[in-house]
């Protein structure tokens, strides 16, 4: 079975498995899901899986599996949407105003979870990338976790923070989402097998930080 590939590249931990999630929580998978956001885009834990979890709510939704409320799907579609940009930038803002207060003190720190490497890598991304940082950055494994931190650390200005997380939590988040749904409602089966688009969507995030990664090492080299 795909489950048993996709099991173990998302660490062995039930709970980060978006169909066990429905079954132990069913309607409360939404809230759920939208405190795990809320987490991983602020808190210090890049392992959380943001991106499964919008393409299995997308897919919930098309499939039926999931409601937010009462009517058609495209309307639990909107409001999950919306709902999910917000955790995304409250999440963002918790980021940003620990980096603000804390500053380059929280860098000194290297521990299991929060590890000095991905501050090092993320403001090297910051750098590079600037205010796109923060859109580009959404897309990109632990940098989606990091980056808003930097920006408080580097004493961005918050209208600007603001208006660019916006920007960044409104793509990744209809994108992904969206993703999920026209695919589970073009390809009902996939409800079923919603393992196969998570593997893929893994492969869609995992390559391009790969890449980054390699394209740093030879530039370092």
């Amino acid at each position: 079975m795909t489950h048993a590939l996709v099991a173990p590249m998302l660490f062995g931990i039930k709970w980060l498995d978006p169909e066990w999630m429905l079954d132990q929580f069913g309607a409360g998978f939404l809230w759920v899901s939208l405190a795990i956001i809320v987490v991983e885009c602020g808190l210090f834990f890049p392992f959380l899986p943001g991106d499964t979890l919008l393409v299995a709510i997308g897919l919930f939704l098309a499939s039926g599996d999931l409601s937010v409320l009462p009517g058609p799907s495209l309307l639990d579609l909107a409001v999950a949407c919306l709902l999910l940009v917000g955790a995304a930038m409250l999440g963002n803002v918790l980021g940003f105003e620990i980096g603000s207060k804390v500053g380059p003190k929280i860098y000194e720190h290297d521990g299991r979870i929060l590890k000095q490497s991905y501050f090092d890598r993320t403001e090297a991304f910051f750098d590079k990338h600037g205010r796109k940082a923060l859109v580009i950055g959404r897309f990109v494994p632990v940098v989606r976790t990091y980056v808003t931190v930097v920006a408080g650390a580097s004493k961005m200005k918050r209208p600007r923070f603001l208006i660019w997380s916006l920007v960044g939590a409104v793509l990744w988040v209809l994108s992904i989402t969206l993703t999920g749904y026209f695919v589970g409602d073009t390809f009902p089966s996939l409800a079923k097998r919603i393992d196969y688009l998570i593997l893929g969507l893994l492969l869609l995030t995992v390559i391009p930080a790969g890449i980054h990664w390699w394209r740093n090492r030879s530039s370092d080299s």
